[in-house]
């Protein structure tokens, strides 16, 4: 158990440095590079290799290079995305976004893959239930990972702090905020002053230093599964190329896939509505740019929190009860959102809602990784990467509506995303209790037969 909790715990501080970095800067690349729309554009250039990625290379890597040098490899992506905003330009952004972007999908793919196999050995060797280990070291990994944006945040936050101060909103602009916005709250104001170049460098300086961290980190104390994996195989041959690389695509012939990749998508959609619309729309509009870092820390915070309660509890509620509580809490905060009107005087309520979304996010990165690990056990690698595309494509269309459609018509979509995405995964839920039940009833049968038989002799 020391040996597999250690491992978990390299993993898990691995991402906390890489996305303590990469976490600030996504946030802050329209404002920093608000020039002909060049941030939104390498955020969605970012996304869409993401898309491209995740159909083609974690399987491949994964099965030729072992999770740890996958991650090790991938994180060199992020590195070269901050040195790019140290020179920003269409020639030095875009390029680093692609980067990124093909090194993302594989990132993700090989965590989870790592941290489910770990479960699973664990679990093997302590005799306990393969999904409860693997839930609890989802949940231990995502309370480190999601205090991430604590501390990225903060350090923009305080790089950044030294700005003059913000101008009183005026009352007839704070009509046109939150789910009334059409594109009203993108106006220029004092607020997004763009901060001194030295600033800027200071705090690419350090995201740049904590993403070299993490490289060394994973690289010097990560313990490779490439070994565990091939002896839990029998010693197999490795399969061709084309068919490790066509592994992300034949993996849809099993329709608990098809209905389980609403769930990313939504999750792609609700992290882009947070970072899009409720830091513009809702937090800027009303209070002004200097609060956004503030509001996104009580989000994470919340999120890492909820994140290791749910991974200890899962074992005891199991996880239809978790995916309840997080589908009845976000569906409340987006009714919530449509109905109320944004003001400087309700500040606690601006906390309030990035808490309550704190805890439904939990669910989905907490839950939605270890259902896919557990019901895709052999397949492990596809899956995951099945996993990022879907959750690719929810980022690409939350960043590609968000330029012309209304806040209102943002949260409406993602209402009626969230409810059929629920009575899919209800579905599978069903589907799985009618399987797991029919070995069962089999095997009581067999016994009750071995009963008589005994009886007559």
């Amino acid at each position: 158990m020391e040996k597999s909790l250690k491992n978990v715990l390299v993993v898990s501080f691995g991402f906390l440095l890489l996305f303590t970095a990469y976490g600030g800067l996504q946030n802050l690349q329209s404002s920093l590079h608000s020039e002909e729309g060049l941030g939104v554009v390498a955020l969605g250039t970012l996304y869409g290799t993401v898309l491209l990625s995740s159909m083609l290379l974690p399987a491949v890597l994964i099965q030729r290079c072992g999770c740890k040098w996958t991650i090790a490899a991938s994180m060199c992506g992020y590195v070269a995305f901050s040195l790019g905003n140290f020179y920003a330009s269409w020639y030095t952004l875009i390029p680093t976004s692609v980067l990124l972007g093909l090194g993302a999908a594989p990132l993700w793919a090989a965590q989870c893959t790592y941290l489910t196999t770990m479960g699973n050995t664990h679990a093997e060797k302590a005799g306990k239930l393969g999904r409860d280990v693997v839930s609890q070291y989802f949940g231990i990994f995502f309370l480190i990972f999601q205090s991430s944006g604590v501390w990225g945040n903060l350090m923009s936050s305080l790089v950044f702090g030294q700005t003059p101060t913000q101008e009183a909103i005026p009352e007839e602009r704070l009509t046109s905020c939150g789910a009334s916005d059409c594109l009203v709250a993108t106006a220029p104001t004092n607020s997004t002053q763009r901060p001194s170049q030295g600033l800027v460098y200071t705090l690419l300086g350090i995201y740049t230093g904590s993403g070299i961290l993490a490289i060394l980190l994973i690289a010097i104390f990560l313990e490779p599964i490439q070994d565990v994996q091939q002896k839990s195989q029998g010693e197999k041959k490795s399969p061709p190329f084309w068919s490790t690389l066509l592994s992300t695509f034949k993996l849809f012939r099993d329709k608990r896939l098809c209905l389980l990749t609403l769930l990313p998508l939504y999750s792609g959609l609700q992290q882009g509505f947070l970072s899009g619309e409720y830091t513009r729309s809702y937090t800027t509009c009303a209070l002004g740019i200097q609060f956004v870092g503030y509001v996104m820390i009580c989000f994470s915070a919340t999120n890492s929190l909820c994140s290791a309660l749910y991974g200890k509890i899962s074992q005891y509620t199991g996880r239809i009860a978790l995916y309840t509580l997080g589908a009845a809490t976000q569906l409340s905060c987006l009714i919530a959102l449509l109905l109320w009107r944004p003001h400087p005087g309700q500040l606690a309520v601006f906390f309030v809602f990035s808490s309550l979304w704190g805890m439904a996010d939990a669910v989905w990165q907490t839950q939605n990784n270890a259902l896919y690990g557990v019901l895709f056990d052999k397949n492990k690698e596809a899956a995951f990467a099945n996993y990022r595309l879907w959750e690719a494509l929810g980022f690409v269309i939350a960043f590609g509506y968000s330029t012309f459609l209304c806040v209102s018509v943002k949260l409406y979509i993602l209402v009626g995303v969230l409810s059929v995405t629920m009575v899919a995964y209800g579905a599978v839920e069903y589907v799985e209790s009618k399987s797991s039940i029919k070995p069962l009833s089999l095997a009581q049968t067999s016994q009750v037969e071995e009963e008589e038989i005994h009886t007559e002799m």
